[in-house]
């Protein structure tokens, strides 16, 4: 039976072909991002960077430690601490010591745009500025930058590359990378939390890779910024360990790799893997569904197509047993050689997919893959189980092909679902309803989470596309009824032919359902969620002008906050961004965005979803959290951990709607965490000019020169309003294009295969007095049809997914509207309808070069 099936395959190699492209294509984007996957799990061990050449770095500590039953949790704290002005006086006695201060600041527009790495790069700032909730994007022509007094430049070490190092008040040395646009000589307007003024460029150093920074003499550093951030100390460590531990806790004595932990951001490259790692793990997981679903399809309909050939078989003696065996082991020739294929495709394309995710953003720059290859062996053998398992349910059918199947000549397909295909799509829709209920039901949060609304389509379509064969049929008829009745015969032979073979349909239609309902589903869910988002910030936001820093991740002078509270005829509500940490069950530490409000102004600039309590009764001694919490019962108290670390209990006052997740919690600024202010709502007053309260605001904010903008409410909130990111839809189109590829090589298989098989029919139809350019319209007709059938079912599943996005964001307290990517959708059923269309012409088209009579006589 070894050898029939060797035979088989080269025999009906036009058969096997798209089942070999597809899963040879399938292991091959398995073994790519496998590869890139097993990369992610790693960050590259980069070392010490800001204080390499520091022997000792004393620093607060900049994580909150709590311990519970389970061990000590920890999280980061939204501002780490500077060190104690006696601590450092301590320390001097035991050696030389260097201060270090770090502080924001922005550069005017000199010819470029900022350095988007330095982006937030203000290290007493890492945690709130990235959990800023609406500071708007960063202004055009404002590079944000790092200060630091120079004497800790050797720190690192920086080297001058040009120039002298800041010898008096106004001069800076400033990092310049290969496009840097600083030189020497230059004079370099800036911001600093002292004001605007004016630099002069005296020297530069190189880039180092992990901020862009500006060093000032350590004089002029310590009057804008007078807090020690960190102090290098050459001195024993040992004996700095004793200081700090005589002087208290709150502060980490860093060594060796250590020192690290003073870096910039020193998690940023771990942090920069995690979304990475999901994109990856996604895109192989649909990866391997498509492939599965084709592979499955494709076999299914081969041995549909065979039943005569089959049914010779059994008629020479050949047992159910021996017929199933010849298609698995065709199955498993066909997988090893494609298996084989993909292996190779996927050691040479991994390096190149490291590349796109880099060049599109997904990835960080230093991204490559590694020397593993566990996940090329773990594609061989999932491509040769693929395709073992999906002829292994065809294998039963063909087992039952009875002798009598040889007489057969009619083309009607009959029986086309079996008990255990009913049973088992019945299962599947049942598990993805049942979940999808189940989350709206108990927790409609959970069923917005990126794994709920990737993973639970993938359900409904499995158990739609198992029903395909069932489905087909009736939709056919309905969807061709208008046609049928137009004159001429196209329109009803391309109704009866689809109809008829209802297997073929099913397996064209089959892939359709699945990137229809997968494009439709996971793009529409993604802008539904961003429009919720945007809806949120709109109808939460009251405010007639907002107020906001130039640069994001800055904070507003204090100056200039009490110029905005003079002014005449404005309500100004000053608002703070910070975080509180809870302890949820006793074993996990819960971190939730805050903003530090004025309770006494928010009802005026701001409407947030109350669902109980009230906003005004916030104060010191209270917090407003929302309904994700454990604890939601108003007047109760909680403990929680401020952004600085400090331990609290406070009172809740007034509890939010959860929405999509973007309703923080408030405090007052006294528990802000020393954060300063970054936005400002101002209401204008009933007897007040609006014309003149603008004008009044954007004279304060030019008069500090720091390029702080006024913008209307409607303007905040359209710029602040969290839509779909660049990156977000990289990473979706990569996954999407890996089906619609998978998709149109199972379409062209399909028809190449189907349309072969027909070439009897189109010979009795040219015989019937149908001209070639009649037949190959009605093969392109019904190719269309049936990728229509396919798009409706698909559209139906995703209807339903959408519908549950929207439910779940109804239940949630959001009232926003569901958005369907209407032209991509269009677009991939246009794609799919173009390549059946051509793969089913071309065959015909070849076919019909010979001549009728001859075709009608030839013989399977």
């Amino acid at each position: 039976m070894l050898m029939l099936a060797l035979h088989g395959v080269r025999t009906r190699w036009v058969t096997f072909a798209g089942s070999f492209v597809a899963l040879a294509l399938g292991v091959g984007l398995i073994a790519a991002t496998g590869l890139a996957l097993a990369a992610t799990f790693s960050a590259p061990d980069k070392g010490p960077q800001r204080f390499a050449a520091a022997p000792v770095v004393v620093r607060a500590d900049d994580q909150l430690r709590v311990r519970t039953a389970n061990g000590v949790r920890t999280r980061p704290l939204a501002r780490t601490a500077p060190v104690p002005p006696a601590l450092v006086t301590e320390l001097a006695a035991l050696g030389r010591t260097v201060e270090d201060r770090a502080f924001p600041v922005d550069l005017a527009a000199t010819g470029r745009d900022g350095d988007p790495r330095a982006q937030g790069s203000d290290p007493r700032t890492q945690g709130s500025a990235s959990r800023a909730q609406g500071s708007g994007p960063r202004t055009q022509g404002v590079e944000p930058r790092t200060g630091h007094p120079w004497s800790v430049a050797a720190a690192a070490p920086y080297r001058l590359t040009s120039g002298r190092s800041p010898a008096a008040p106004g001069e800076a040395v400033v990092t310049a990378g290969p496009g840097s646009h600083l030189r020497t000589g230059d004079r370099v307007r800036a911001t600093t939390p002292a004001g605007a003024t004016t630099f002069t460029v005296v020297g530069t150093v190189a880039d180092r890779g992990f901020e862009s920074a500006v060093f000032l003499g350590d004089e002029e550093a310590a009057r804008i910024s007078p807090a020690v951030d960190a102090l290098v100390v050459h001195a024993d460590a040992t004996a700095v360990r004793d200081v700090v531990a005589r002087a208290g806790g709150g502060m980490d004595v860093l060594t060796g790799d250590g020192r690290r932990r003073a870096d910039p951001g020193p998690d940023r490259d771990a942090e920069a893997l995690v979304s990475v790692n999901a994109l990856l793990g996604t895109a192989a997981g649909i990866t391997l569904f498509v492939s599965v679903s084709v592979v499955a399809s494709t076999f299914s309909f081969a041995v549909a197509q065979r039943r005569r050939e089959f049914g010779l078989l059994r008629t020479a003696g050949a047992t159910p047993g021996q017929i199933r065996w010849t298609v698995v082991a065709e199955a498993a020739v066909v997988g090893v050689l494609a298996s084989a294929t993909g292996w190779w495709l996927g050691a040479t394309g991994a390096p190149l997919l490291a590349a796109r995710l880099v060049d599109a953003g997904l990835a960080p720059a230093w991204f490559a893959i590694g020397e593993q290859t566990w996940p090329l062996h773990i594609a061989f053998w999932t491509g040769v189980g693929v395709a073992t398992a999906g002829a292994l349910a065809a294998s039963f059918r063909a087992g039952r092909t009875a002798p009598t199947e040889v007489l057969r000549e009619a083309a009607v397909d009959s029986r086309t679902m079996p008990v255990s295909r009913w049973i088992l799509a019945a299962l599947v829709l049942l598990t993805g309803a049942g979940l999808l209920v189940t989350a709206l039901v108990l927790d409609p949060g959970d069923a917005l989470g990126r794994k709920a609304y990737i993973t639970r389509p993938l359900l409904l379509i499995v158990g739609v596309a198992l029903l395909a064969p069932v489905l087909a049929g009736p939709l056919v008829r309905a969807l061709t009824w208008l046609p049928a009745r137009l004159p001429g015969a196209t329109g009803v032979l391309a109704r009866e032919n689809a109809s008829a073979g209802v297997r073929r349909t099913a397996a064209v239609a089959a892939p359709v359902v699945i990137t229809v309902a997968l494009t439709a589903s996971l793009l529409g869910t993604v802008a539904t969620l961003a429009e919720a988002k945007a809806t949120e910030v709109r109808t939460a936001t009251t405010a007639d002008l907002v107020v906001v820093p130039g640069a994001e991740g800055r904070t507003l002078p204090p100056s200039f906050v009490e110029r905005v509270r003079a002014v005449e005829g404005a309500v100004a509500g000053v608002s703070r961004p910070t975080a509180v940490t809870v302890l949820e069950e006793g074993t996990a530490l819960v971190t939730s965005e805050a903003r530090a409000v004025d309770p006494a102004r928010l009802a005026a600039v701001a409407a947030p979803p109350v669902v109980a309590g009230r906003l005004t009764d916030l104060d010191d001694d209270s917090i407003v959290v929302n309904e994700e919490w454990l604890t939601t019962t108003v007047g109760e108290r909680v403990t929680v951990w401020l952004g600085d670390g400090r331990e609290v209990s406070l009172r809740i006052a007034a509890v939010l709607a959860t929405g999509t997740g973007g309703n923080g919690v408030y405090v007052t600024a006294r528990n802000a965490g020393g954060a300063g202010a970054d936005r400002i709502d101002v209401a204008v007053a009933e007897a007040a000019d609006p014309g003149a309260v603008a004008a009044a605001l954007r004279t304060a904010a030019e008069a500090e020169g720091t390029g702080i903008r006024v913008l209307t409410g409607a303007e905040w909130a359209a710029a602040a309003a969290p839509g779909m990111s660049d990156s977000t839809r990289a990473g979706l189109w990569l996954i999407l294009s890996m089906a619609l590829l998978c998709t149109g090589i199972a379409l062209a298989n399909t028809l190449v295969t189907a349309t072969t098989d027909r070439v009897r029919d189109l010979a009795v139809l040219r015989l019937t007095g149908a001209s070639v350019p009649q037949v190959l319209r009605l093969v392109a007709v019904e190719a269309v049809a049936v990728v229509t059938v396919g798009a409706v079912i698909g559209a139906g599943v995703a209807a339903v997914n959408l519908a549950g996005v929207w439910g779940a964001l109804a239940l949630l307290g959001v009232r926003s509207g569901v958005v369907v990517p209407w032209g991509t959708t269009g677009a991939v059923i246009a794609a799919a309808a173009v390549v059946a269309a051509v793969s089913a012409v071309v065959p015909a088209a070849f076919a019909l070069r010979t001549r009728p009579v001859e075709l009608a006589g030839m013989r399977e």
